[in-house]
């Protein structure tokens, strides 16, 4: 098979990494991808928004299998566009996306079908919300949620109203998130741990996948802003057996006949980010793709073979499938500029990377990363440069693997949290 992955970060840098492991694929090609990537598979400049140059380079290239990582190809249609073309595509079509596309209708269907959600209210009117928020208790927190794709750092967490007025303003008149701020969600705050569910869903059938915990806050302790992710480790123990069991008939259930009755014919990864408060499981968010840094500590658990998993989902035959996982651990520490989550430099040269991918049970996924021509040095290209993932028996065990990793590079501004997996280890 010839295989097309389409984003350029570590999720799809991990999407590659486990795809070349299948006996079945003799090619990856790769659009636009990184400085990683460019490494085990080819890379081609095609523009990711223009489905007509993409899909035509499939066809050109014998592409047996498209592969979409980022969210916002989807949320544009680009299955629906390869899918009308007759190319095979793994993702869910655009109507499937708007579950994670627009926060407002995610939250409306939770409502609609009694899916445990946080309390809300969707405001596409400044002064509306102001006047909303004149009647918010004193002292209570909340939270701001711009309703469109920004990256993950579209959520504004407010110690009471008064804070909530100028995040307002940043969302919906200074649009620091762009057109995903026109509309915004006021929801009340949880207090709770975070989990990361994801599972394969064929329409029907879903497997799910180990139960991560991503660590969102930019700085230790789960200080600072909001990031697209700092770090995370799987299986997460907070998910036991019986919390699982309970995500499965609370949300998992309740959403996949949602989904039938609203004719959403949902084929592809579904992420659902939880908040686990007063020991119940809470929806924070879907995702409609791989959670990212979440891929590289669950697939490198994966025993299967991930394109057979991926061509049964496409064909309605999840269910004939035996997904094994590897019974160890996995933690990912992200690598970033300094400056991110706000403005940051590119262009800075990392070093160490030959000696990090040497050590046993250590993996290197490239973010922002770009190669320099001229000398042939890697750089820095984003906000989240590295993920540098760590396997062991155990979550100490793979702790101490991926911070040997990160011990190994250095670039000018790196910035990590020192505590991934920490609350795993409490």
């Amino acid at each position: 098979m010839n295989v097309l992955v389409i984003g350029s970060g570590g999720r799809e840098h991990a999407l590659y990494w486990k795809i070349k492991q299948s006996p079945r694929v003799k090619k990856i090609i790769c659009i636009p991808g990184n400085a990683g990537i460019a490494k085990i598979a080819g890379t081609a400049e095609v523009l990711t928004d223009d489905f007509a140059a993409l899909a035509d380079f499939a066809t050109k290239n014998a592409i047996d299998l498209t592969v979409v990582g980022p969210e916002i190809p989807l949320a544009a249609g680009i299955v629906d566009y390869f899918r009308a073309r007759g190319l095979a595509i793994f993702g869910p079509d655009k109507r499937s996306a708007q579950l994670e596309a627009s926060k407002v209708f995610a939250k409306k269907l939770m409502q609609k079908y009694g899916i445990p959600t946080a309390r809300f209210a969707s405001f596409n009117d400044f002064d509306e919300v102001r006047a909303y928020l004149a009647s918010w208790p004193g002292n209570t927190p909340l939270v701001v949620k711009a309703d469109g794709l920004a990256a993950g750092k579209g959520v504004i967490i407010c110690k009471d109203a008064g804070e909530a007025i100028p995040a307002i303003e940043r969302v919906m008149k200074k649009k620091e998130f762009g057109a995903a701020g026109n509309e915004v969600i006021i929801e009340e705050f949880l207090e709770g741990e975070e989990a990361s569910l994801q599972l394969f869903l064929d329409g029907k059938n879903y497997q799910l996948m180990p139960p991560a915990q991503d660590h969102k806050r930019v700085f230790d302790s789960d200080l600072g802003p909001n990031t697209g992710g700092m770090g995370t480790y799987a299986p997460a123990p907070l998910v036991t057996p019986q919390l699982q069991r309970t995500v499965e008939t609370t949300i998992i259930s309740p959403l996949i006949e949602a989904f039938t009755k609203e004719n959403i014919n949902y084929k592809g990864v579904l992420y659902v980010g939880i908040m686990v408060s007063g020991g119940k499981p809470y929806v924070l968010e879907f995702n409609c793709r791989f959670g990212d840094p979440e891929t590289q500590v669950v697939l490198p658990l994966l025993k299967t073979d991930l394109v057979e998993i991926m061509e049964s989902v496409i064909g309605g035959r999840l269910g004939s499938v035996d997904i094994q996982w590897h019974d160890k651990s996995a933690v990912c520490v992200i690598l970033a500029s300094g400056g991110y989550p706000g403005s940051y430099a590119k262009g800075k040269t990392i070093t160490g990377l030959d000696e990090a991918v040497k050590l046993p049970d250590t993996f290197i996924f490239h973010a922002g990363t770009a190669m320099d021509a001229g000398t042939g040095n890697i750089l820095t290209d984003g906000g989240r440069v590295l993920g540098v993932t760590g396997m062991g028996g155990s979550i100490p065990d793979a702790v101490k693997a991926a911070y040997r990793g990160v011990d190994k590079i250095k670039f000018e501004g790196m910035h990590f949290r020192r505590d991934i997996a920490g609350k795993a280890l409490k």
